[in-house]
């Protein structure tokens, strides 16, 4: 009874081993075969996000512009800096305590408007002083004058010596001059206390005040009371290399030159004037020309020492041929541009005359109504074919070209979903398919 159940149990202990071993290798077999599935549907899947993404002969998308001809304004641009056109430092013309100041800080005044006064009292007293002595000596002028008739009647009768009326009449002139004097003495009064009232000399705007009322001024005072600056018009001094200077004289012996004054990244017009003078010398240390423009400004959008870019409008170019200046690029025979014709991309050398903003000026080359590539030259080789696109169109190529990866990543998930049957292959295949057919579609979309 024993030795029954003992070999029972091996016999059951062989009997599960040899289960294990079939399962362990049915195990294998499934994975291998899930394995093989993913790999085909990684394979299948290949193909087509190659067949997708991936042509020679594929159609690049460009952007176009058509060269035009058209007359083009020429400018030399500069660094200028804004200076007001007049400055005045108002100063006090006579000694005397500052009563009151009666201008505000940063307050619009005209010529001969009053800003401060000066005690008036001392000069108003010099004014009477003279006016009293003009009136005593004109009396005695007016009494020497009396006398000289006098002795001149008599003296025809032999009555009066002659170096007497001549005394008299040497004192009637030396008396006209004193009276003359007199009246210089009250001019100068009357000056002096017009001095006292410190007026504007320009019209213009006043700056911080630099003297408060109750101290002494002089004369002699350098700091003075304000600084009054002219705003309107207003100056622009910018620089040019001296190389301009020869047509920059020419055009300007023909008629004035218009100047602009832009921000210093140019992104706005400031002010529209005219070229005032070019300087009588150049810089020897940088070979430059300075020149001065003058601008009205009525809103006060130029302010003095601010940086502004001049650009001087030097002439019209009549009929030149025009091209978007990014389609321009360097090589190293000089520059080119593609040139679309039909489907494909000409390789074209140019000659570049001058670049005006965003617009290039092109001498050789081109002709009228050529369409040159201003976008996508990198991907260009000459005879690579085109796709012609407007601005939104490089979006839907891009959009059918994700499409056709998403359908290679659903090929890929079904190749992974069962491994241990043919689903995983079935599943691959399909997703293979998904992935080629969309990508063709996203090709349709870049091609129209």
């Amino acid at each position: 009874m024993r030795g029954i159940p003992k070999m029972f149990s091996r016999a059951l202990t062989l009997t599960g081993a040899l289960g294990f071993a079939t399962a362990a290798g049915l195990a294998l077999a499934g994975c291998g075969k899930g394995q093989e599935g993913a790999g085909g549907g990684a394979a299948a899947a290949t193909p087509g996000a190659k067949g997708a993404g991936g042509g020679a002969d594929r159609p690049v998308p460009v952007l176009v512009a058509e060269t035009v001809s058209k007359d083009v304004p020429i400018f030399l641009e500069g660094l200028g800096t804004v200076t007001a056109y007049k400055t005045v430092n108002v100063r006090s013309q006579v000694d005397g305590r500052l009563d009151k100041v009666i201008f505000q800080e940063g307050q619009p005044v005209k010529q001969n408007e009053l800003l401060a006064q000066i005690d008036p009292r001392p000069f108003e007293i010099l004014l009477h002083q003279g006016e009293a002595a003009l009136t005593r000596d004109q009396a005695q002028l007016d009494g020497a004058q009396r006398d000289y008739d006098r002795y001149v009647a008599v003296g025809g009768q032999h009555l009066l010596p002659q170096q007497q009326i001549d005394d008299q009449k040497a004192l009637v002139e030396q008396l006209r001059g004193t009276v003359l004097n007199d009246k210089a003495t009250i001019e100068n009064a009357k000056l002096q206390l017009d001095y006292a009232r410190i007026k504007s000399p320009i019209n213009g705007i006043t700056g911080v005040r630099l003297v408060d009322p109750g101290n002494i001024v002089h004369a002699a005072d350098t700091g003075g009371i304000v600084v009054v600056t002219q705003m309107d018009p207003i100056a622009v001094l910018f620089t040019l290399p001296q190389d301009d200077l020869p047509e920059v004289a020419r055009q300007l012996r023909l008629g004035p030159l218009a100047v602009e004054a832009d921000s210093r990244d140019g992104s706005q017009v400031l002010a529209t004037g005219t070229l005032g003078l070019i300087d009588n010398q150049i810089n020897q240390g940088t070979a430059t020309m300075r020149l001065k423009a003058i601008f009205p400004n009525p809103e006060r959008t130029l302010w003095p020492n601010a940086f502004v870019k001049a650009r001087l409008r030097l002439t019209v170019r009549k009929g030149a041929l025009v091209i978007p200046a990014v389609a321009v690029q360097r090589g190293p025979q000089g520059a080119f541009v593609y040139v679309a014709k039909g489907d494909q991309a000409e390789l074209r050398t140019i000659v570049v005359e001058r670049i005006e903003g965003e617009e290039a000026l092109i001498s050789q080359g081109l002709v009228a109504g050529e369409k040159v590539v201003r976008e996508g030259q990198s991907q260009l080789r000459p005879g690579s074919k085109l796709a012609l696109r407007e601005g939104g169109g490089g979006g839907a190529g891009k959009s059918g070209g994700g499409a056709g990866k998403s359908g290679g990543g659903a090929g890929k998930s079904g190749g992974g979903a069962k491994p241990p049957g043919g689903t995983g292959q079935s599943g691959a295949a399909g997703g293979a398919s998904g992935a080629g057919a969309h990508g063709k579609h996203g090709g349709h979309k870049v091609s129209q």
